[in-house]
């Protein structure tokens, strides 16, 4: 344990970030580690509690609770303030195969089930994190371990997202000869592509990858299975097949004047943005932000990533529509602990839009009813009403200019043609049915589904959580299957 009383007699301290004003100028990323005194002196806030919420990993209230992929983390909390450090990142790799990534984009439901938060503020959990796996790379202990010996039975997982990674690295791990196929032209999924270089940078990916390939998993690139492989060959090459694929499919915004240019779905427009730093690709029209008033409807991360991207890109203006209303300041009574906490934060887009622009971007309770549009047929605004449906000034309809509009909606789950052509069914939420757990397989034997696919959009957590379950079903399923054979 840490110091006795620790947390109340330690200031919480998280990570340092740039300043707004510099980092707004390039797409580094946003956030500095800790330096090592001051990690070692928030490590010793935790007390190591004879229940760690901090790791439960469920699901309550319809929020996520704790640790989904139940990190040990009162014990490299101890580690780190004892400063056994290579100690702190062993432990903390036996249950998380990607810290680098989870420490940068992970929303932290384990600090908001920290048992002192209940009486003080929370462990600084994710700044310790990052502390521990930035030294681990820095000090060369991580390192490629490829298995001492191989199954012969070779697995497909389709998509390399957090989920599918996790998957093959897991099954790697035990000798199955693992190929992951994508169908964009890198590995990474949403980490590539869809989360932006502020928040993770691309080296860090192809930093994971890379040692991914030198432990003996098969990365194939720009293939889309179903195209450029059909189903029936993936089934005669692999043994055993893991649908990864995420939720991609992304919820539209089906009102007048949709057809408009100028208003693209929020993902194509970090994607686009991703490409274009990654390999100097031109930046279409509509994905340009340059001088024009951004508008993004959606009030969720990737909302947020939007409005950053488009400060960075120079636009003139953002704002930011979200259905729901401001958040409290503090827990209300009907978001207890050990609940993760819906308060106001100041997220860092937010606090560079209240940097450049005065104010923060994000207005509520709007509903957008329909998009105008000039005569060439871009769009040049919008018009408004809200969702609290009120008398009055609250019910009025208002006018918004907007050069540029950006649909973050959300995602209505996995893409239709692969899964119709593995003949698997999906619910009305987009998500694989029968793929429970724990077996993950689909009502098709030998294939199964994990991650966002089958569990509808979540957490990085959940997917990596969701890769290493399917993962050792898959093991189980091929051990099962070799016993059949043998008898």
């Amino acid at each position: 344990m840490g110091q006795l009383m620790g947390f109340l007699n330690i200031e919480k301290k998280n990570q340092a970030e740039r300043k707004p004003s510099e980092r707004v100028k390039d797409w580094r990323e946003y956030k500095v580690t800790m330096p090592e005194a001051e990690t070692r002196e928030q490590a010793a806030r935790c007390m190591d509690c004879g229940t760690p919420y901090c790791q439960v990993g469920i699901t309550l209230n319809r929020g996520t609770t704790g640790c989904p992929i139940n990190n040990l983390i009162p014990e490299w909390n101890d580690l780190v303030y004892r400063g056994l450090w290579k100690e702190a990142y062993e432990r903390l790799a036996k249950t998380n195969n990607f810290p680098e990534f989870t420490s940068k984009a992970c929303p932290a439901p384990c600090e908001g089930s920290c048992t002192a938060g209940f009486v003080s503020d929370p462990v600084s959990i994710k700044s310790i994190e990052k502390a521990i796996i930035d030294r681990a790379f820095a000090e060369g202990w991580v390192v490629p371990k490829p298995p001492l010996r191989r199954t012969g039975k070779k697995v497909a997982v389709i998509g390399s997202g957090p989920a599918g990674l996790a998957c093959a690295d897991q099954l790697n791990k035990v000798g199955h000869h693992v190929t992951v196929f994508e169908r964009a032209d890198r590995p990474g999924g949403l980490l590539m592509y869809g989360i932006p270089s502020m928040k993770i940078e691309k080296k860090a990916v192809d930093r994971r990858i890379d040692l991914l390939k030198k432990e003996g998993i098969s990365f194939k690139v720009s293939v889309d299975v179903g195209k450029d492989m059909t189903v029936n060959e993936l089934n005669e090459r692999f043994d055993a097949v893991v649908l990864c694929t995420g939720a991609g499919k992304h919820r539209e915004l089906s009102i007048e004047g949709r057809q408009l240019k100028g208003i693209s779905p929020a993902m194509d427009y970090l994607t686009a943005n991703t490409r274009h730093q990654l390999y100097g690709e031109e930046l279409k029209a509509d994905f340009d932000a340059r001088g024009k008033k951004v508008i993004v409807i959606g009030g969720g991360d990737t909302g947020e990533d939007c409005v950053a991207t488009a400060i960075r890109q120079g636009c003139k203006s953002v704002v930011q529509f979200g259905k729901h209303g401001r958040l409290p300041d503090k827990r209300s009574n009907e978001n207890p602990w050990p609940e993760h906490p819906n308060v106001f934060t100041l997220d860092y887009a937010y606090e560079e839009a209240e940097e450049l622009f005065g104010e923060d971007p994000r207005e509520y309770y709007i509903e957008t009813k329909c998009f105008i549009g000039d005569k060439s047929g871009h769009v040049t605004g919008l018009t408004t009403g809200s969702f609290l449906r009120g008398d009055g000034e609250d019910g009025a309809e208002r006018h918004w200019d907007a050069d540029m509009v950006l649909i973050a909606i959300g995602f209505r789950g996995a893409e239709d043609r692969l899964f119709a052509d593995f003949q698997i069914e999906k619910d009305s939420s987009g998500r694989v049915i029968q793929a429970e757990s724990p077996s993950y397989q689909t009502s098709r034997e030998g294939v199964f589904a994990a991650g966002d696919a089958r569990r509808g959009a979540s957490l990085i957590v959940w997917a990596i959580e969701e890769g290493r379950k399917a993962a050792a079903a898959v093991d189980l399923y091929l051990d099962r299957k070799l016993s059949l054979l043998n008898q």
